[in-house]
């Protein structure tokens, strides 16, 4: 009796996280989801890498990729300099838009799951604004203690170190409620927006510009150095999230049912912000702050893929990347010898959104958790 009667309890077990077993169709949709995302990152890789004041037709782009790996089935770029613009300015820039989609994406998606909102995003727990604070550090006072890199390293330590700050002063007693980490965050993230304030007005007309150019986010400038950097801690960290989905799914059934299934509920929630603390200051530490991707991309793949994060993790990697791609080409081609700043087109479309997803929270469930 006793076997008998667990059995309908995994069965539930398993509906409540979005793992039950799904139905042919359904499958089929996730499928070309998939496979639609792959499509359209290829597509918006190609023609991004081939736009710009010297463009390159799409073919020319991926024969010229082709033919570094031995291949000949497509022409290669027919301008003298057609193949240098392609490997020494746009693919790097390219590389690092997809890596900075994806970290971001893959981030949000830890967020909401650990914190079972999905109004959640990185920069709850502070670490973009502690990545402004070090880098506004390091451009006013002129510190150069890592040379070319020196704004960077900061950016990346000051939003770990951020990150690491609200965690252990919302913890109490050994474990950390949501709430008293989110209104933590919230202070802390105060705080860096008067400690920037300060640094601006300390700052001279040049330090300024430096530190509002870095806050509105950009690719200009990107390298296959800087990309290389990046993009270690984007797959460990993605890497780390793909592996911690089964027990997200657990934690969405709530803290009690999570361990009682055998999750170590602080553990796993004390390493997946510092998961997100890596994406998110690997992602800022190069381009800047850049809104938004964290909350509308995961959100939306949802809507299509269900709340199981082994759908929803990956499907926020390519959803990412394809957003920032897509979103870098338009801040270099909308206005003609200019470069947008690449958080100002997130915020343009993530705003709105916002809005209509506060608005459709409080129309389904009269507010939210």
């Amino acid at each position: 009796m006793t076997a008998t009667a667990a059995r309908p309890a995994a069965g539930a077990t398993r509906e409540a996280v979005g793992v039950r077993r799904p139905v042919r169709g359904r499958t089929l949709g996730v499928t070309g989801f998939f496979v639609l995302l792959g499509l359209g990152l290829v597509l918006a890789i190609l023609v991004s890498a081939g736009s710009g004041q010297l463009p390159i037709p799409a073919d020319e782009v991926a024969g010229s990729v082709l033919h570094r790996i031995g291949i000949d089935w497509l022409p290669v770029p027919t301008h003298p300099r057609g193949d240098d613009t392609l490997w020494t300015v746009r693919f790097p820039r390219v590389a690092m838009a997809a890596l900075v989609g994806a970290a971001l994406a893959v981030a949000g998606a830890l967020m909401q799951g650990v914190f079972g909102n999905p109004l959640a995003e990185p920069s709850i727990v502070g670490v973009s604004s502690g990545a402004a604070v070090a880098a506004a550090t390091v451009i006013v006072f002129g510190l150069t203690f890592a040379g070319d890199w020196t704004v960077a390293v900061a950016a990346f330590a000051g939003g770990l170190a951020t990150t690491l700050l609200v965690y252990f002063l919302a913890r109490s007693g050994g474990r950390t409620e949501v709430v008293t980490l989110v209104l933590t965050g919230i202070a802390v993230n105060a705080v860096a927006g008067a400690l920037l304030a300060l640094l601006m007005f300390l700052g001279d007309t040049q330090a300024r510009e430096q530190i509002v150019f870095w806050q509105l986010g950009s690719l200009n400038g990107s390298r296959w150095p800087y990309v290389a950097v990046v993009a270690p801690f984007a797959v460990v960290g993605i890497v780390l999230a793909l592996a911690s989905a089964r027990s997200l799914d657990l934690l969405a059934l709530g803290e009690r049912p999570a361990r009682h299934l055998g999750v170590h509920v602080e553990k796993l929630r004390i390493g997946l912000i510092v998961v997100v603390a890596l994406l998110t200051a690997a992602a800022v530490s190069f381009c800047g702050i850049v809104a938004f991707v964290g909350l509308v991309v995961p959100h939306l793949v949802r809507m299509v893929t269900g709340p199981g994060h082994r759908l929803v993790i990956p499907a926020c990697l390519l959803a990412g990347s394809l957003v920032i791609v897509v979103a870098d080409l338009c801040a270099r081609t909308l206005v003609a010898y200019a470069d947008l700043p690449l958080g100002m087109l997130t915020s343009l479309v993530g705003g709105p959104f916002f809005f209509w997803l506060l608005w459709r929270t409080r129309r389904t469930a009269g507010g939210w958790s």
